[in-house]
Formats: structure tokens, C-alpha cells, sequence
């Protein structure tokens, strides 16, 4: 799998998809005869019916590599359950904003669960709810906004952004 830098994060996106319905009905609408500036050179159709296709193509394959890209993290997070953030990035070699993209669409599918150590940035297992201490003072994650109740936390227990 080949992969470029903050393509979770970027890779797809619904303007795409509406670009491409617009070359493809261009398209259609000029080898049909419908559009009236372009009757004598339908042939042009096909150019913009090959723009649609291409585009098209490339938003499917940014959906299906997404996918891969989940699979990749949820698999090294199978392989070593206390993994932090910086060890899933040095191994994987996806961006640290895709890796903590990544994990919050994990966490929210329910394929991942667990939360992230405040001061060692690990993946750690659920504490129940007799084991969770009373929240005293909050701040709020930069990067998805849960509450962070540790003073000296350097990690978000929920995404393992840096504080």
C-alpha cells in the first residue's frame, strides 16, 4: 500500500463526487447533442466524460484506502494493546494526524476500545466505573474536546493527542 501524507485526513471529499457528476453529465449531455455550444464538436463529450471517470475512480480508490489504513492501525493496536501514538507512526509511517484520525473513527465504530494513558501517551484497557475518580479540575483536548482531568497530563486519554 502506497501512502501519502494526511490522505485519511484529506483524501476524500464530497465536492469530488459532485465535480465529477457534473463532468460525467457534461459529458453525456454533449455526445447526446443536448448542449448546444459544444453540437458540432460532440466528440468533446468523451473528454469530459474521461475527466468524470478519472475523478470518480480516484474518490472510490481514497474511500477504499481509508479503509486499509484503519485496518493497518487497528491491526498494530491487536498486536501490541499499549501502543502510544509515536510507536503506531514510527512503525506504520502514517501521519500522526491520520493515526489520530484514524482512532477516534476506531473508537466511534466501537473497533477500538480503551483510552490513552495522560502521562505515558499508552493505550491502556477501560477502568470501570467504581475505578474512575472524580473529575476536580477540567480542560478540554485540542484535538476531539474530551475533558482532561489530570493536571500533569500530557495526553489525551480518549485520542492520545499532546495536551
Amino acid at each position: 500500500m502506497h501512502y501519502k501524507k494526511n490522505q485519511y485526513s484529506e483524501g476524500f471529499n464530497i465536492c469530488g463526487l459532485i465535480i465529477a457528476g457534473g463532468f460525467i453529465f457534461w459529458g453525456i449531455n454533449t455526445l447526446l447533442g443536448g448542449f448546444r455550444p459544444f453540437r458540432d464538436f460532440w466528440w468533446i463529450g468523451f473528454i469530459f466524460l474521461l475527466i468524470g471517470i478519472s475523478i470518480l475512480i480516484g474518490q472510490i480508490r481514497a474511500v477504499t484506502n481509508r479503509d486499509k489504513l484503519r485496518n493497518v492501525v487497528k491491526y498494530e493496536f491487536e498486536q501490541n494493546p499499549n501502543a502510544s501514538i509515536e510507536e503506531i507512526v514510527g512503525k506504520t509511517k502514517i501521519s500522526r494526524k491520520d493515526v489520530q484520525a484514524i482512532i477516534l473513527d476506531l473508537k466511534a465504530r466501537g473497533a477500538l476500545r480503551g483510552q490513552f494513558s495522560g502521562e505515558t501517551g499508552q493505550m491502556k484497557p477501560i477502568p470501570t466505573q467504581d475505578q474512575v475518580p472524580a473529575q476536580e479540575k477540567s480542560t478540554f483536548c485540542p484535538n476531539c474536546g474530551t475533558p482532561v482531568s489530570k493536571d500533569g497530563a500530557q495526553y489525551c486519554s480518549y485520542c492520545g493527542a499532546t495536551i
